[in-house]
């Protein structure tokens, strides 16, 4: 290249490295860079919160959703908010701890720190009453076992003369009213519901925009968005305040088993006790927002 080219591309190259940099500070600034494309529901003063949403297909992939485990909990060195490797098939120092825990007999600790599930997928805003500015575009949906299963039960119906519905299709789809109510304190789901099957859209060219608006699944499945076993195991001595592992590790079916048998939720208290601040994670209804509660408290100290 000559100088003069290169007078020319000056401020080309300028915007070009301006942007690199942009990007570099932004990654490096502790932010997932995927953040920004989740949609959640927000509720009102009372706890409810309603919304239309649809649930999509994602391009070039043949599951329209992933499942994600996750730790949450505090210990004397702070907070221990990571994603489980177990999420990939691996062997994870948590879910190893825990299982030591369960069958030493306090599986009180065990419950407290168990693995969550979230599930991640696809949707459009139809209808968004607290920010209509999202209605129309396409985001990624967060969501727990409850609206899990009201998907799993669409699909596979429970009685012979209920025709299964496959709620990600664009064409032959139904379309989610999400309702959120606050039951004894806690988020509940189960007045949320799927209409009738009906395309989303009669225009083609609507839907070949929304469909590729939407977002890779597999890559929060990518081994390079967790961190390592090693990582883990000093973020997971530090919050417990204890300087090295002990014992080795059980089989890789034995943590699945064991980790499966806690429950969902700790028990549900008494209705006249109000719970504290520090057990609500626990005792939520749905999963997927005990995750973003801690994350939160572990921002605040």
């Amino acid at each position: 290249m000559s100088l003069s080219d290169l007078r020319k591309k000056s401020s080309s190259n300028f915007e070009k490295l301006t942007k690199q940099l942009n990007s570099l500070n932004s990654n490096n600034s502790g932010k997932d860079p995927t953040e920004d494309l989740f949609w959640k529901p927000d509720v009102d003063k009372v706890g409810n919160g309603y919304a239309v949403i649809r649930f999509l297909p994602p391009q070039n992939e043949d599951i329209p959703f992933v499942r994600i485990y996750d730790h949450g909990f505090q210990g004397p060195g702070g907070w221990y908010i990571e994603k489980s490797l177990t999420t990939i098939g691996k062997q994870d120092p948590v879910g190893e701890l825990n299982s030591k825990l369960w069958n030493s007999g306090d599986q009180e600790t065990a419950r407290k720190q168990k693995r969550r599930l979230s599930y991640y997928s696809n949707i459009y805003i139809v209808k968004d009453p607290a920010h209509p500015s999202n209605e129309g575009k396409v985001f990624l949906f967060k969501y727990g076992k409850k609206i899990f299963d009201k998907i799993n039960d669409l699909i596979n119906p429970q009685f012979e003369d209920e025709k299964p519905i496959n709620p990600f299709d664009l064409w032959e789809g139904a379309t989610f009213r999400l309702k959120i109510r606050m039951v004894e304190g806690y988020r509940n789901y189960d007045k949320s519901e799927f209409e009738a099957a009906a395309p989303l859209s009669e225009d083609d060219d609507m839907l070949e925009r929304v469909y590729k608006q939407t977002h890779s699944l597999q890559q929060f499945l990518d081994p390079k968005n967790f961190k390592s076993y090693e990582d883990l195991e000093k973020k997971l001595n530090k919050t417990l305040g204890r300087n090295s592992t002990s014992a080795s590790a059980p089989s890789r079916n034995a943590l699945d088993t064991i980790e499966d048998e806690l429950p969902e939720t700790a028990p549900t208290p008494k209705k006249e006790a109000k719970p504290e601040v520090e057990s609500v994670p626990w005792k939520t209804d749905d999963e997927d927002d005990d995750f973003d509660f801690l994350k939160r408290l572990a921002e605040e100290d």
